[in-house]
C-alpha cells in the first residue's frame, strides 16, 4: 500500500481533523485567545482532564492536539475494549519513557464512563503522581460516571454541540476537500442528519460523495447515504418550525 493510497483511506473526518487549536471550529470558551485550554497549553501546565460533551464536538480532536502541543506521546483507548491490563501497561511505558527521555505521555481514554470502579482505581497513582496526562471523555456527566477521587484530581471541561453556523464551516471544508457542491436542500438535511455532531456531518458527504460522479449533491444524495428521509413536517409540529429554521440559516 503507498503512502497515498493509506491517506486516501482514512475516513472524512480524520483526514480534516484539525493540526492547529487556531483550525478548531466551535469550543471557543476553550480554544479562542481567552480559552481555557489555550491558557493552559500557553502555560505548559496541563493537568488530567475529563471532557464532557456530546457526540463529535472535538473530545478526541482536542486531546490530540493537547499531545502535539505539549510533545507527548499519545496513547488512545477505548474504555469498551480496553481492559486493566491494557491500562497497566500502557502506563508502565509511560513511565519507562518518561524516565528514559523525559518524554511525557497523553493517555487518552473514550468513554471513560465504561470503566468500572477497578480500572479508574488504577489510574489515580499515576495521575496523582505525574506519570501521565490522563485526559477521559464522556458524553455522560462525570459527576455520576466518574469516581470521586478521580475526578478530584483531574480539571473538567464541557464541551457543546457545535451549532449550524460552526457545521456550515466544517461543510465547506468538506466539500472543498471532495470536490462537490450541494444543493440548499442537501445543506438543510446534512445540518439535520449531523444534529451537531461533525463527525456524522462528514461522514454521510463522504458516503455520498463517494457513490456518485454528480458535481452537486442533491436533497436525495444525502438521504441515502444516510439512510433516513426528511421527515414529513406538519405545519404546527416543531419538525416544521427546526426545518425552517435550518433552512433560512443555510441562506445566509
Amino acid at each position: 500500500m503507498t503512502k497515498s493510497t493509506l491517506f486516501e483511506s482514512r475516513p472524512l473526518a480524520q483526514i480534516l481533523r484539525p493540526s492547529t487549536l487556531r483550525d478548531v471550529i466551535g469550543q471557543t470558551h476553550l480554544v479562542g485567545s481567552e480559552g481555557m485550554l489555550t491558557k493552559m497549553l500557553a502555560s505548559q501546565f496541563v493537568p488530567s482532564m475529563i471532557f464532557w460533551g456530546p457526540p463529535g464536538c472535538g473530545k478526541t480532536t482536542l486531546a490530540e492536539l493537547v499531545s502535539t502541543l505539549t510533545k507527548s506521546v499519545f496513547i488512545s483507548k477505548s474504555a469498551v475494549t480496553t481492559n486493566l491490563a491494557d491500562v497497566r501497561q500502557a502506563i508502565d511505558l509511560a513511565l519507562k519513557r518518561l524516565t528514559e527521555t523525559q518524554t511525557r505521555t497523553v493517555l487518552f481514554i473514550d468513554e471513560i464512563h465504561r470503566f468500572n470502579k477497578a480500572q479508574q482505581d488504577a489510574l489515580l497513582p499515576h495521575v496523582e503522581k505525574g506519570t501521565i496526562i490522563f485526559i477521559g471523555a464522556t458524553t455522560e456527566n462525570p459527576s455520576f460516571e466518574v469516581i470521586s477521587p478521580l475526578l478530584s484530581r483531574c480539571r473538567v471541561l464541557v464541551l457543546s454541540a457545535l451549532s449550524e453556523d460552526e457545521l456550515k464551516e466544517i461543510l465547506t471544508r468538506g466539500l472543498h476537500y471532495v470536490k462537490k457542491t450541494v444543493t440548499k436542500e442537501a445543506e438543510v438535511a446534512l445540518l439535520l442528519f449531523s444534529n451537531g455532531d461533525a463527525r456524522q456531518l462528514l461522514t454521510i458527504l463522504e458516503i455520498a460523495s463517494s457513490v456518485t460522479k454528480k458535481k452537486e449533491l442533491d436533497k436525495r444524495d444525502i438521504e441515502e447515504a444516510a439512510q433516513k428521509k426528511m421527515l414529513q413536517y406538519d405545519r404546527v409540529g416543531d419538525e416544521h418550525y427546526n426545518t425552517i429554521s435550518a433552512f433560512i440559516k443555510s441562506m445566509r
